[in-house]
C-alpha cells in the first residue's frame, strides 16, 4: 500500500481541550420520548435518561445530543415548542433536567441541547397573543402574518406547499393567514423583530448558566427571510439560486443572527459550541461553521451516499478540505431522528442514478417504508454488516462523530407501524406519499422480554409499538455477547479514545477499486472492503474488526483498524 495524499486540520492552538472538546467528539443522539421511560407511562423521560448515564458511560461517547424535551404538544415529535426555557411535565422538570446535567458531567459527558428557532407551536404564549390581536399588532409582527387574496382573504397569500404535506399557510378567520413552514402548529418566526431576537439571546444564557455545553440548531438555513409586500409563486421560488439572497433560505444575514449567538457562547469559560443543522450547498456550509458563528454545521454528505468506495473517498476528502478552509472540524453521520437507520439503507438497493447523473431527491428507503417493508426485500444482515463497517470507518475519520440512540444495538428501521399508531405530521399530512419518521423513533430494548422490552417499567407498553425482534437486540442480549454490536461500538469508541491524534488523514492505495485506506497520525491505519470478495491486509496488529477475518484477510463489507 502506498501513502499518496495528507489532508489536516489546523485547530486554533490558542485554545485549549475545555474550548475544543466537540472538534473530535464522539456525539451520541438521544430522542427522550424514545430512549428510556421511568415511570412508566410508555414516554420516555428525563429521569430514564439519567438513570441509563451508566450505559453511556460504558459506551464511551464523549457528549450526548439531547433532542428537544420542552413543552409541547408533540405535533412534530416535540419540535413544536410552547415554553423554550421549561421542561415537558410529561419529561421531567426542570429539577429532573438539572440532575441529568449532573451526572452526565460526574460521567465526564458533555450535553448539547436542541434548540428550535425557526418556529414555535401554536401554543406558545407569543402565538396565543398575535390571535387574539388584530391585523398589524406588535404581537402579529413576532410571526409572519399575511393578508390572503381575493374577496375577504379567502385565498392564501401565496401557493407554498408545506414541507411536511399541504398549504404552508394557514387563515386565522380575519383575512389574514400565518406562514408555517412545517406543521400547521408551527408558525414561523419574524427574525426581522428585535424582541424575537433578544428572547431568543436569552434562552441561550439561561440554559449555558444551568450547565448545557452546546446547542444543536435545527433549520439553522431559515431563519432570516426578506418578504417584501408581493410574494412570489412556488414556482419562482424554485427558480431561484440559494445564493445568500434567496428569500426564505440561507440568506447572508442568517449570519448577523449567530454573530450575537457567537458573543454569547464566547462569554461562558469555557465557550459554549454548536452545530447548525443546515441543508445548504457545500461553498455555503463554511460560514454557519466559522468561529464567528456557529462553530460546527453538520455534513450530511456520507448519510446521503450509497456504500461505495469512491463516493466514501471523494465525500471525506471534500469535506475535511471545506472544514480546514473554514478553520471548524468537520461532521460525520449516517443516522438520526428524521432518516431510515443506515443499517436498513444499506441492506436495499441503492436509488438509481438518473440520465444526468444525479441521484433523485426522493428520500432514500421511501419506497420500501410505503411497503411496509416488503418492496423491495430487505437484506437485513448485509445492511447491518455494512453499517458496522461503514461506523467504524467514521470513527476512524478526524472531526465528531454523530451516533443516534439504537444504532449501536444494530436496530433496524420499523417499516410496518400500524396507521393508528404513528405520530408524524409528515404521515397525516401526505397520504400514501410519506409514512414519516415514526420507523426510527420507535423506543429502545434493554430486556429480551417485558411489554416494552425494559423501556419502562410495569405491564405497559411504549408510546410507539415495538417489533417482535427489538428482543432480540436488546442490550440485555447484546452486553456480553463479544460478537454483537453493541460490544462493537464499545471497543471502537474506547479505542478512538485512546487511538484520537492530530486532525490529520492520509489516503493510503490499495491497488482495489472496492477497498479505502487512510492513515491517522502514531501508526493508526483504517482500511474499509467495500467489496464482496476478502483482500490482504497491510502488515500492522489488528486492533478490531467490523466482522470476523478470514484467515488474516479482510472480508468484503468489512472495516478493521491496525496499528502499523
Amino acid at each position: 500500500m502506498t501513502e499518496v495524499m495528507e489532508t489536516r486540520l489546523t485547530p486554533d492552538p490558542t485554545a485549549g481541550d475545555a474550548a475544543t472538546w466537540w472538534r473530535q467528539a464522539a456525539v451520541y443522539q438521544i430522542y427522550p420520548r424514545a430512549f428510556a421511560d421511568a415511570n412508566g407511562d410508555g414516554l420516555g423521560d428525563l429521569p430514564g435518561i439519567t438513570a441509563r448515564v451508566p450505559y453511556l458511560r460504558s459506551l464511551g461517547v464523549d457528549a450526548v445530543w439531547l433532542s428537544p424535551f420542552y413543552p409541547s404538544a408533540l405535533a412534530d415529535g416535540g419540535y413544536d415548542v410552547d415554553d423554550y426555557r421549561d421542561v415537558d411535565p410529561r419529561l421531567g422538570t426542570l429539577e429532573d433536567f438539572d440532575a441529568l446535567v449532573a451526572a452526565l458531567h460526574d460521567a465526564g459527558i458533555k450535553l448539547i441541547v436542541d434548540l428550535v428557532p425557526n418556529h414555535t407551536s401554536d401554543r406558545h404564549v407569543w402565538f396565543q397573543e398575535a390571535l387574539a390581536a388584530p391585523k398589524g399588532s406588535p404581537a402579529r409582527d413576532r410571526y409572519i402574518f399575511r393578508d390572503g387574496k381575493g374577496p375577504d382573504g379567502a385565498e392564501p397569500p401565496a401557493d407554498w406547499p408545506s414541507t411536511f404535506g399541504g398549504p404552508a399557510w394557514e387563515p386565522v378567520g380575519d383575512g389574514q393567514w400565518y406562514m408555517h413552514h412545517f406543521a400547521v402548529q408551527q408558525p414561523d418566526l419574524n427574525w426581522k423583530n428585535p424582541e424575537v431576537r433578544a428572547d431568543f439571546l436569552r434562552t441561550l444564557r439561561f440554559w449555558s448558566d444551568r450547565g448545557v455545553d452546546g446547542f444543536r440548531v435545527d433549520v439553522a438555513h431559515g431563519l432570516a427571510k426578506d418578504l417584501g409586500d408581493e410574494l412570489p409563486s412556488q414556482a419562482e421560488l424554485d427558480a431561484l439560486p440559494w445564493d445568500g439572497n434567496h428569500p426564505l433560505w440561507d440568506r447572508d444575514e442568517v449570519h448577523e443572527i449567530y454573530a450575537e449567538w457567537r458573543g454569547v457562547f464566547n462569554s461562558y469559560d469555557p465557550p459554549r459550541t454548536a452545530v447548525a443543522e443546515a441543508w445548504v450547498a457545500a461553498d455555503r456550509r463554511a460560514r454557519y461553521a466559522s468561529s464567528a458563528g456557529l462553530g460546527q454545521a453538520f455534513n450530511f454528505d456520507l448519510l446521503e451516499a450509497d456504500f461505495d468506495a469512491a463516493q466514501f473517498r471523494e465525500i471525506i476528502t471534500f469535506n475535511l478540505e471545506l472544514a480546514a478552509a473554514s478553520g471548524s472540524s468537520t461532521t460525520w453521520v449516517f443516522s438520526n431522528h428524521d432518516v431510515v437507520r443506515h443499517a436498513t439503507r444499506y441492506g436495499l438497493p441503492p436509488r438509481r442514478t438518473g440520465t444526468d447523473g444525479e441521484k433523485p431527491r426522493e428520500k432514500q428507503g421511501k419506497r420500501w417504508l410505503l411497503s411496509g417493508g416488503t418492496e423491495p426485500e430487505l437484506q437485513r444482515e448485509l445492511g447491518l454488516r455494512r453499517a458496522r463497517a461503514a461506523t467504524l470507518l467514521e470513527l476512524a475519520l478526524p472531526g465528531s462523530s454523530y451516533l443516534y440512540q439504537g444504532e449501536e444495538l444494530g436496530l433496524h428501521e420499523v417499516p410496518d407501524l400500524p396507521d393508528e399508531a404513528r405520530q408524524d405530521p409528515t404521515f397525516f399530512r401526505s397520504p400514501g406519499v410519506d409514512v414519516g419518521r415514526d420507523g426510527c423513533r420507535v423506543p429502545l430494548p434493554w430486556t429480551r422480554e417485558g411489554a416494552s422490552f425494559g423501556f419502562g417499567p410495569g405491564s405497559g407498553p411504549a408510546d410507539l409499538p415495538q417489533p417482535d425482534w427489538f428482543g432480540e437486540l436488546a442490550v440485555e442480549v447484546q452486553e456480553d455477547d463479544a460478537a454483537s454490536t453493541l460490544t462493537l461500538y464499545r471497543r471502537a469508541l474506547g479505542l478512538r479514545r485512546e487511538l484520537q491524534t492530530e486532525e490529520e488523514l492520509t489516503w493510503v492505495e490499495t491497488g482495489h477499486a472496492d477497498v479505502l485506506a487512510f492513515r491517522r497520525p502514531n501508526g493508526w491505519l483504517s482500511v474499509t472492503n467495500f467489496g464482496d470478495a476478502a483482500v490482504d491486509l497491510p502488515d500492522g496488529e489488528v486492533l478490531l474488526a467490523s466482522a470476523p477475518l478470514e484467515n488474516g484477510r479482510l472480508p468484503g463489507a468489512t472495516t478493521a483498524w491496525l496499528r502499523a
